[in-house]
């Protein structure tokens, strides 16, 4: 019974690895991604803060005469008292509002880079799930090719027995057959590495087992070019540039209303004993006398806002290429794909099994196997391989342009 669930488990386990149930759970538990939001959520607290006013002061004292207890010489002399004031700084008109405004565009720019780090996890992860895929589909065609050259050795073997076959025949292909068990420790170590890699964005135990369909369907590249450099001008990465331009040129602003004088508004009560009180109100105005260190500001806060309009310019010139980059490959991939199923495999295919069925009967040697037969392999790898690169460039698309294609 304990057997059967472990073996019901397992099966569970290899059917919850399709790539959608993968990002879900990265979407979900991935760290980087709940870092980014909870920056986000925190940049939304500061704009409430900027635009709120100082906290007032409240000041209770005495003036006493005679002494310097406290109400000494109170009733009886005038300057005599005891009384409270209360001041409250207000910033020159319009400034509360631009430092609301510069937080809400660092907030605005901190969600589109968490649209991005989401983005980003999701095409990491695709990324290491196909290499898994290619990784998997490597070992296994690996292993069917040294079965198929056990067979030609075997072949060779028997031909040389009877001195119809050269001794180099079988040498090549015993190397060969070496070569391959290299490949194979190579395409373990990557499915390990893609392993470890996608457990990592999951945010799960290492030794969690990964598994993939033994077939991913190809699919089709239906966007065309201008329509993914259309989204990518609206894509998280272009996005937060442009937000941070904008708080870039808010701050110049906010640079220019600092010239102005911030003002202080006091009232205040004071008991006399038995004289009548008195009260007092007051403006005090903080001028900005150090005109130098003001217009430095001012020219410092211009600078930077030329600086973020080239860095929002060099973005969008990037972000074009890499569109442009990768929609080339993954047009090219996709081209390659076809043709190596439709013609190139088939045909040498055909030729191998040719040359083995001529190679049994004596009418080749065996160089004609031998090289035909390294044509499939090369061939069927290199076919898998454009099947993974044409994925990795939809994921680079993906990300670049925002969404899913």
């Amino acid at each position: 019974m304990i057997r059967y669930l472990c073996v019901l488990l397992l099966c569970a386990v290899a059917q919850a690895q399709e790539l959608p149930q993968l990002i879900d759970q990265a979407l979900r538990g991935n760290r980087e991604i709940l870092a980014a939001q909870k920056r986000y959520e925190a940049a939304r607290q500061r704009a409430p803060q900027e635009r709120s006013l100082p906290d007032p002061v409240v000041s209770l004292g005495y003036t006493s005469v005679g002494g310097p207890y406290p109400v000494a010489g109170i009733g009886r002399e005038v300057a005599a008292n005891a009384g409270v004031m209360v001041s409250q700084e207000f910033p020159f008109p319009g400034k509360r509002e631009l430092r609301g405004s510069i937080a809400e565009k660092e907030a605005d720019a901190e969600f589109e880079q968490y649209r991005a780090v989401r983005l980003n996890v999701v095409a990491r992860i695709t990324t290491a799930y196909h290499e898994l895929h290619h990784a998997m589909v490597g070992i296994g065609q690996t292993r069917r090719y040294q079965e198929l050259l056990s067979n030609i050795l075997k072949i060779a073997e028997a031909r040389y027995s009877v001195g119809r076959a050269a001794q180099q025949d079988i040498f090549k292909a015993q190397t060969q057959y070496s070569i391959f068990a290299a490949q194979l420790e190579r395409y373990e170590q990557e499915r390990a590495t893609r392993t470890i890699e996608i457990n990592a964005l999951l945010n799960r135990p290492q030794d969690t087992p990964v598994t993939v369909p033994e077939d991913i369907p190809v699919g089709e590249l239906t966007a065309t070019l201008d329509e993914l450099l259309a989204r990518s001008r609206t894509a998280p990465v272009l996005a937060r540039q442009m937000k941070l331009t904008q708080t870039s040129e808010l701050a110049e602003n906010l640079a220019r209303k600092n010239r102005l004088p911030d003002y202080t508004l006091s009232g205040g009560y004071f008991n006399q004993g038995l004289m009548p009180p008195m009260w007092q109100f007051r403006v005090d105005l903080r001028i900005p006398a150090r005109a130098g260190a003001k217009e430095a500001e001012v020219t410092e806060r211009a600078l930077q806002a030329g600086e973020a309009r080239h860095n929002y310019e060099a973005a969008g010139v990037t972000v074009e290429a890499q569109v442009r980059e990768n929609y080339t490959v993954a047009a090219t991939a996709r081209k390659l794909v076809d043709l190596y199923s439709k013609s190139v495999i088939p045909e040498a295919q055909l030729a191998l099994e040719s040359s083995m069925t001529s190679y049994e009967t004596g009418a080749v040697d065996f160089l004609p196997v031998f090289s035909n037969f390294m044509n499939v392999v090369e061939y069927q790898l290199m076919y898998h391989e454009e099947i993974m690169q044409f994925h990795l460039a939809l994921a680079r698309l993906e990300e670049l342009t925002g969404g899913a294609l």
